[in-house]
């Protein structure tokens, strides 16, 4: 098998109680986790492939609204 580099974004809305928007965005960036392999055994046989790592890259809260 080869072995490629694949950037990806992903972007998700999380709802936070917390005292302004600044510590909202903070909160966020800080006590969230990176996704991790979910691929199966049988996945991975099947398709032939193999994650062999995940990385963060960036962890930037962009845009915090009040609910």
């Amino acid at each position: 098998m080869k072995t490629f580099y694949v950037e990806l974004t992903k972007s998700y809305l999380i709802r936070i109680k917390a005292n302004n928007k600044e510590q909202a965005a903070r909160i966020a960036e800080l006590y969230t986790s990176d996704i991790t392999d979910i691929s199966t055994p049988e996945a991975r046989k099947n398709f032939s492939f193999k994650i062999e790592d995940i990385s963060r890259e960036v962890n930037e809260a962009f845009e915090v609204t009040e609910a």
